[in-house]
This record gives structure tokens, C-alpha cells and sequence, in this order.
């Protein structure tokens, strides 16, 4: 079989492999290669041997097969140290391969790009992973390359080893057989979910990319790196950062829930809201493309479609703490949004995250730049806001747009993770179970309050004025403590603002007991929307209707743990 090392390339991506197929070629390596590969390597001036000829099998089936071979396999599996492997080698007239630098077709890239399903099985590769896996599996005889990010290393340790396999050492070797079950393991996670199309399958797998590695974690002494899914693009992977800092973790953290804050409002409220619900005749709003003024109430039951005239144009803004709104509201431009947003709690958007709908203007951004902020996520920012920003050197300026939802949320356990729906379900009725009927306005308050509400950490009890969340009482571990955080709170604000007291109230789970009801009277509340679903529903009701109060039952609870 003779001393010469040989080599097996066959990558799609080529990026640095005329480097070391030069060092390999001029060190007195074989190079086995096929198909694109071969071309571009013989086109360079590298010398090539086809594959074919070392296995006597020509490639066919559309180059389904060209590796599939046990003289190709057998070269690669075989011990070295085992006298019985090598014997067969000898006997079969088999020389071994000593590198194999593979990467893979694009599956991550073309499962995204529309492609029909029979055409997007073409992408799924099978030659590839099995060369690279064999590899791996004989890691101490074989370098097995997958990362170009990795052949400067091979190169500088195949020179410290006098070309010897064997005597570069193993933690090297084993790193870089690692990587390759690092890759394969994802590339079959993603062909996993592409062909089972199922939500949450026997065996849970998502192919996860390194992003960026974190300084640190939510503290410094913890270490922590962001990953996104290699198939499929979230909200993360259409993001750019335009200027600051790097992203910390606790940043990402919060960004993520504006942003969702921003999509939830934009899929729900910007656009009409199909509902079933019970007699809207009162109301001078659209629905079933209806003016309501002086119509006859709507059958119960009978699904209407109601659009909220006020959101189709308003900006919507998210401020963003801890992980929980500190204040959200609408407004007729951005500046206008914004100002009321920080409004809501002036003290605790300091250090935070804002989330808006439009494009950043010149306006917004003078005015955002009095506050100190760590992150601003939009749509868009426009020249002169960008002109504006750039006196603030670490401010983090993202550019997100709405992401296709994959509608699967995440939360890691001790040994495993919990897998759920994403809650994008703003309402599944609206049913007015008391006698007062809320107002067109309020209709609007309770909509955006419970967009709002969504995101606010669970118990969450938010008071609505004009639009704005003057009062959020949230992650209190009962739902009366919420009640009088968010109400005192929003009455300290009004009279703040020199504004009439607010009569919205949101709740993100059911009333269990009268008693929020009886503390929303006292503080002038006129209308309620809840979920409803307790069993103790008509003690909540008879209490609003002693009071005057208007209710609205949605039946979607929006707990945020």
C-alpha cells in the first residue's frame, strides 16, 4: 500500500480549501475528490484523483452515489493499530484515507428558500454525513474536517507532525471529531423537522447555531452565548444591530419580549380581529364590515369580525424592564407614543428596552436621548435619527422586522426543557356578562391593554388611560396585590398628568374572588376585560353590576410565569 498519505475533499462551500489543498498536494498527499469539487481544485492547478477510479464504480443516479463505497469507507473505518483491519486492507487492495474535509449540501439555506418538498429533498445530503461520521467514529487515525475555520490548525499540526496522523495529539483529534457530531446531529434535527412536520414529535430536536458567544451570562460570573435556529429565521435572525455596544444577554432577554410585544400588537391589532361575541349594537365601530350605529344587536354566537378603528393608525411603543413592560402606549406618531410611554413610569425606563412599530424619526430620537436607554428596537430608523443617536456611542440601535412564527416557545428545565404553543391568541370571545355596556373607547383600551397584558409577568393587572398603561401591577403572587399596585399607581399618574382618572382595567387571568372588583370601584374603574373561567365568575360579576361596572369575558388567560 506504500507510505503516501491520501486525502478525500468534497465540500460546497469553498472557501479556504485551495490553501490546504495546496499544503497537502505539495506535501506529498493524495487527493481523492468528485464533482464540483474535483473541477474546481484540477481548474487550480491541484492534482486530483476521481473517486471512481479508486473504487471502480462510476457515480450515477444523479450523484446520489459517488462515495457510497466500502473502498471508500473501509479506507477511512479501518484501525491502523488493529493488524486484522490493516490485513483486510491489504487483501482488498484498499489504501486508507487519512484526512476527509466534507461539508455539507445547504439543507439549513434551502428549507428556507420556498423550494417544493421533492425538490428540497434533493438538498438533503447523505454521502457527506456518512464519510464524516466514519471519520469521527476513527478519530485517532483520521482527520476529519468540517470548518474552514479549522484547516489553518490542521495545517500548522500536520507540519509539527511530520505529516504522522498519529502523532498529532488527541484532544486536537477528538475536538475536531466533535464538531463533526456537532454538525450532523443539527443537520439531521433540521431534515427531522422538515420531514415530520410535527410540533412536538417523540424526540425533541431544533437545530441551534452559535450566534455570538456573550460576555457573560444575567450575572458576570455566569458564562452564556446566543443560538438560533439554523432552518427557520426568527425574530433574532432578521435583526441588525446599526450602532453600540455588543447585545448582553439580559439585553437579548428583554429585546425579545419588545419585539414580541411590538408583532403581537402588530398581527392583532393593526388588522381586523376575528371574534364571536355577544351584542355589539351599541357600538359606532366596523364590524363584519358593518357601521353598527342604530343596527339591531348581533346574534350571540355569530362570528363577527371587529376593527378596532383607532390601532389601524396609531404607533405602538414598548418600554421594557427586568423583563416586564414598565409602560406601553399608542400614539398618532412616534414621538407621541414614546412620550407617553415614558410617561407611564419615568423612573423605571431608565436602563431599559424600548419596542416600536414605525420608523425611528428625527423627532422620536431627540427626544429619546434625554432618557438613558440601553436598547432601541424598530422597524426601521431613519437618517437623521441615526444622526441624532450618533452622540450616544453605546446606545444599541436594532433593525427588526416580523418574523413568520414558528409558534413554538422554549423554557429550559433542570435536565430538559418544557415546550409550549406560543400564546398569540389575543382573544377567543368577547362576551359582555354584566349590564352596563363597555364604550367604543373602551372597547379600544381593553384591546390594546390586554396586547399589554401579554407580556407583563403573571399575576399582571394593568389600568389603561387614553391608551397608555398608567398603572402595570404584575408578578405579584396574588391577584389583589397587582389590583392595588397597578390602580394606585395609575391614579398617582393621572393626577401627575393632570388627566382625568382612568377607567380601564386588564387582568391576564381570571378574578378567583370579588375582591378586585370591589377595589377597582373604589378607585372610579367603569370597565373590566378578564378572561373569566373562575368558578366564583358571578361573584365578580354581581359585584361590577352593584357598581356600575362594564365586563368583558375573553376566555384566553395570558399567564406569564
Amino acid at each position: 500500500m506504500g507510505g503516501k498519505k491520501r486525502a478525500l475533499i468534497s465540500v460546497f462551500y469553498k472557501d479556504g480549501i485551495l490553501d490546504l489543498a495546496r499544503y497537502l498536494s505539495g506535501n506529498g498527499w493524495e487527493i481523492l475528490s468528485t464533482g464540483g469539487t474535483q473541477k474546481y481544485l484540477l481548474e487550480n492547478g491541484v492534482p486530483v484523483t476521481d473517486v471512481s477510479s479508486v473504487t471502480g464504480f462510476p457515480e450515477c443516479l444523479d450523484g446520489r452515489v459517488k462515495t457510497l463505497h466500502p473502498r471508500i469507507h473501509a479506507g477511512i473505518l479501518a484501525v491502523r493499530d488493529n493488524p486484522k483491519h490493516m490485513d483486510t486492507l491489504k487483501e482488498m487492495d484498499i489504501t486508507p484515507i487519512d484526512l476527509v474535509c466534507v461539508n455539507l449540501y445547504p439543507f439549513f439555506e434551502k428549507v428556507q428558500s420556498g423550494l417544493s418538498f421533492d425538490e428540497t429533498v434533493e438538498f438533503i445530503d447523505i454521502g457527506g454525513p456518512s464519510m464524516l461520521r466514519a471519520a469521527a467514529k476513527n478519530r485517532q487515525d483520521v482527520l476529519v474536517l468540517t470548518d474552514p475555520a479549522d484547516y489553518q490548525d490542521v495545517i500548522s499540526a500536520l507540519t509539527a507532525s511530520s505529516q504522522q496522523v498519529g502523532n498529532i495529539p488527541d484532544d486536537f483529534k477528538r475536538r475536531l471529531a466533535g464538531k463533526v457530531f456537532n454538525l450532523t446531529s443539527a443537520y439531521d434535527a433540521a431534515v427531522s423537522r422538515f420531514m415530520l412536520d410535527e410540533e412536538m414529535p417523540e424526540y425533541f430536536t431544533v437545530p441551534l447555531k452559535k450566534s455570538q458567544s456573550l460576555r457573560y451570562g444575567e450575572n458576570s460570573h455566569q458564562a452564556a452565548a446566543l443560538y438560533l435556529t439554523a432552518d427557520r429565521e426568527g425574530a433574532f435572525g432578521g435583526m441588525t444591530q446599526l450602532q453600540g455596544k455588543e447585545l448582553s444577554y439580559n439585553n437579548i432577554r428583554d429585546l425579545d419580549v419588545a419585539w414580541k410585544a411590538v408583532c403581537s400588537f402588530v398581527r392583532n391589532l393593526k388588522n381586523p380581529v376575528e371574534i364571536q361575541g355577544t351584542d355589539f349594537s351599541s357600538y359606532t365601530g366596523i364590524i363584519a364590515g358593518k357601521d353598527l350605529s342604530g343596527n339591531p344587536a348581533s346574534p350571540k354566537g355569530e362570528p363577527v369580525t371587529v376593527r378596532f378603528n383607532s390601532c389601524g393608525e396609531k404607533v405602538f411603543t414598548v418600554a421594557l424592564k427586568h423583563n416586564t413592560p414598565c409602560g406601553a402606549a399608542l400614539g398618532n406618531s412616534v414621538l407621541d407614543s414614546y412620550t407617553k410611554t415614558y410617561n407611564c413610569d419615568p423612573v423605571s425606563i431608565f436602563g431599559g428596552i424600548i419596542g416600536c412599530s414605525a420608523e425611528i424619526d428625527k423627532a422620536a430620537a431627540e427626544e429619546m436621548v434625554k432618557c438613558f436607554l440601553e436598547v432601541i428596537v424598530a422597524p426601521s430608523f431613519s437618517a437623521e435619527a441615526l444622526e441624532v443617536f450618533s452622540g450616544k456611542k453605546n446606545l444599541r440601535l436594532v433593525q427588526a422586522k416580523i418574523p413568520a412564527d414558528d409558534n413554538l416557545d422554549f423554557m429550559s428545565v433542570d435536565g430538559g426543557i418544557l415546550v409550549q404553543n406560543r400564546d398569540s391568541l389575543l382573544f377567543q370571545r368577547w362576551d359582555i356578562v354584566t349590564k352596563a355596556k363597555p364604550s367604543q373607547a373602551q372597547m379600544e383600551e381593553m384591546a390594546f391593554g390586554m396586547t399589554v397584558a401579554m407580556f407583563a409577568k403573571s399575576n399582571a393587572v394593568l389600568v389603561i388611560k387614553d391608551s397608555a398603561a398608567l398603572g402595570i401591577g404584575c408578578g405579584q403572587t396574588n391577584r389583589i396585590w397587582a389590583a392595588e399596585q397597578a390602580l394606585s399607581r395609575a391614579k398617582e399618574k393621572a393626577a401627575e398628568l393632570g388627566v382625568p382618572a382612568p377607567e380601564v382595567l386588564i387582568s391576564d387571568a381570571f378574578f378567583p374572588f370579588a375582591d378586585c372588583v370591589e377595589k377597582a370601584a373604589e378607585y372610579g374603574i367603569k370597565a373590566i376585560v378578564q378572561p373569566g373561567g373562575s368558578i366564583r365568575d358571578q361573584d365578580s360579576i354581581d359585584a361590577c353590576n352593584k357598581h356600575g361596572i362594564a365586563m368583558i369575558f375573553t376566555w384566553a388567560r395570558h399567564f406569564k410565569h
